[in-house]
C-alpha cells in the first residue's frame, strides 16, 4: 500500500564532531522495523560560511559514516535544496549536520488495518517531545 508517514530531521554536530555515538540507537530502531532511513544528506558549513552538501554514498573514508550507510534503505532525492536552506541557518562555520528522511514503518500495519476496517485518518499532529516536556512542566508548576 505504499510508504508510511515520512519525517525529515536535521541533526547538527557542532565543530563537525560526529563520533558515531548515535549509531547504536539508530541501528536498534531500524533493525526492529520501527523506522527505515530512506534518504540522507550530509551538510557542512565551511569556515567562510558556505554550505557544502555530500551524499552519504560519496563518503567512504570515515568508519562511522560507513556504518551509517548500512542503515539507509535508499537515497531518492527527498531532501530538497529548500529543506537545506531552511535548516542550514542553525549551523555555525565548521559545523556539520545530517539531514535524515525516515519512514515510520511501524505505522504501516496499523494504517492497513485502519483502511481495511473502513476507518479514515482525520488528523495527524506531531508534537516534539521537548515541547510536550515544557507543557507538562508548566502544568506541574500550576498544581
Amino acid at each position: 500500500m505504499g510508504l508510511g508517514p515520512i519525517e525529515l530531521v536535521f541533526i547538527r554536530f557542532p565543530g563537525s564532531q560526529f563520533n558515531g555515538g548515535i549509531l547504536p540507537a539508530l541501528e536498534d530502531v531500524v533493525d526492529r522495523n520501527i523506522v527505515s532511513i530512506i534518504d540522507c544528506l550530509l551538510v557542512t558549513k565551511t569556515a567562510e560560511g558556505d554550505i557544502e552538501l555530500l551524499e552519504i554514498e560519496d563518503l567512504d573514508a570515515n568508519p562511522d559514516v560507513q556504518r551509517l550507510q548500512k542503515f539507509i534503505a535508499e537515497t531518492n532525492g527527498l531532501i530538497s535544496d529548500e529543506d537545506i536552506d531552511e535548516f542550514a541557518w542553525a549551523l555555525e562555520p565548521g559545523d556539520s549536520a545530517a539531514a535524515l528522511v525516515f519512514e515510520h514503518t511501524w505505522v504501516k500495519p496499523f494504517r492497513d488495518a485502519l483502511v481495511g476496517s473502513g476507518g479514515e485518518l482525520v488528523a495527524n499532529v506531531r508534537i516534539p517531545g521537548m515541547v510536550a516536556d515544557e507543557v507538562l512542566a508548566a502544568i506541574a508548576e500550576e498544581n
